[in-house]
């Protein structure tokens, strides 16, 4: 599974962007580079019962942003993401979806 599909189920299980995820996590204080991925996750299971694997990709772009490492973009396995930049927007309003 993409990167971009990871935040695309997200949605669809939160029924809220990666982007209002994110929002949320910085105005609750879980944005600060000081907070463990462990806290992040134990938030994202109570409030939103998401999954390790799902919560791991939610909390590397709380933690980093957008921009994701080059490895895996252009690639033809499982893990290919068509950009370095992920849509944070919603899977509706994602113009490489259209």
């Amino acid at each position: 599974m993409s990167f971009q599909a990871y935040l695309d189920k997200i949605e669809e299980k939160t029924g809220k962007t990666p982007r209002e995820l994110v929002d949320e996590a910085h105005q609750s204080g879980y944005g600060s580079a000081d907070v463990k991925a462990g806290t992040i996750l134990d938030w994202l299971k109570a409030d939103y019962d998401l999954g390790r694997g799902h919560g791991m990709a939610l909390v590397q772009v709380i933690k980093n942003g957008a921009q994701i490492s080059d490895k895996h973009v252009g690639s033809t396995g499982p893990h290919a993401d068509p950009s370095n930049m992920l849509w944070l927007d919603g899977k509706a309003t994602n113009p490489a979806l259209r």
